[in-house]
């Protein structure tokens, strides 16, 4: 991408020569990011049309990409959150299909250093798609990096050091960033408040699930039933990150039990042994259950308490375990700790 210039070209020749190898290092640094391809992943939908579920995003992103689009502008920023594995992801994939930009993808992890966001924003060409993932993970030093980028379209670096240090203006192209996280009170306000839109994903439903299982069957070229894909969907915790998970595994068994079609029969029996029962609980979710039942009579309890009694840590079972179990009423919250409710233990026979 080519950037403009021209108030310090004829100051070049005057920069020291290391300064001018630092600020060349940043701006042709670029070693966080993936370009995507059309053949990247063939699972996922390449159009807002073909997305199944969260009708209600789709709604906005419709409008918001329309709207863009007759004006010629980058789409602004966007902050997606929610549960893991419902699809933010792919939305900037398919933003940046619809936009007719490339998507350049990265994790906050990644932007360790100054010259890790630089190098970048420096390389985004004109309306492209920059998703960071787990945006809530971003370091001060990076995030500060990001707030003139977002709002004037510029990139302030410092050059050298000590008395000779000078700060230098990089116009960028105008670009859209999208961030994901699974923990939006974690961002700052000054990061959030500069994204336009701010949307939550929610968890689908059984029937979306289902549509999402054939598709991915049809992809795969499995033989699989309606009922079976339905009985997959059921125990997938209304998440398509765990359904297609689970249709794999339910597909291999089929291959090499030599059954053919995945029925809704085939299904049920390939899911109970890889131990994943009718309202999706695997055995680490029944383990705590089970833990809150036997050793504290249901609670209230402390996390840190079931986390030693279970040997499961304790970030694990909050982020991981626990939202799902709230989600079905499996679990309460109280200011005295845990607790197991009656839908709980009738679920597990008690």
């Amino acid at each position: 991408m080519a950037i403009k210039r021209s108030s310090e070209q004829g100051k070049s020749s005057e920069q020291p020569a290391n300064e001018r190898k630092q600020r060349n290092e940043l701006l042709q640094s670029n070693p966080t990011t993936e370009e995507t391809s059309s053949n990247e992943d063939s699972l996922r939908p390449q159009r807002l049309a073909d997305y199944i579920g969260q009708k209600d995003l789709k709604a906005v992103l419709d409008i918001a990409i329309n709207a863009a689009k007759q004006r010629g502008e980058a789409m602004d920023h966007l902050l997606l959150y929610g549960p893991p594995g419902l699809g933010k992801t792919t939305i900037s994939l398919i933003l940046a299909t619809e936009m007719g930009v490339q998507c350049k993808i990265t994790a906050a992890p990644a932007l360790e250093r100054p010259r890790d966001i630089t190098g970048v924003l420096v390389n985004l060409n004109p309306g492209d798609v920059l998703f960071i993932d787990e945006i809530h993970r971003m370091n001060r030093i990076t995030e500060e990096l990001l707030y003139p980028a977002m709002e004037d379209g510029r990139l302030d670096i410092t050059v050298g050091k000590g008395q000779s240090a000078k700060t230098r203006s990089i116009p960028l192209a105008p670009f859209t960033l999208v961030g994901a996280t699974t923990r939006i009170g974690a961002l700052t306000s000054p990061l959030r408040d500069r994204f336009g839109m701010i949307q939550r994903l929610q968890f689908y439903e059984l029937d979306e699930l289902t549509d999402i299982i054939l598709r991915t069957a049809k992809v795969l070229e499995t033989d699989i039933a309606t009922e079976g894909a339905t009985e997959i969907a059921a125990r997938s915790r209304g998440t398509p990150r765990i359904a297609n998970r689970l249709l794999k595994r339910v597909r291999d068994y089929t291959q090499v039990k030599a059954l053919g079609t995945i029925t809704q029969p085939v299904a049920e029996e390939a899911l109970e042994l890889f131990q994943v029962d009718k309202m999706g609980l695997d055995w680490t979710d029944r383990l705590i259950l089970n833990t809150l039942i036997d050793q504290f009579h249901g609670g209230p309890v402390g996390l840190d308490a079931i986390a030693a009694a279970t040997g499961e840590d304790r970030l694990t079972i909050e982020d991981v375990y626990e939202p799902y179990l709230l989600q079905i009423g499996f679990l309460q919250r109280t200011p005295r700790g845990r607790m197991i409710t009656e839908k709980a233990m009738d679920h597990l026979g008690y």
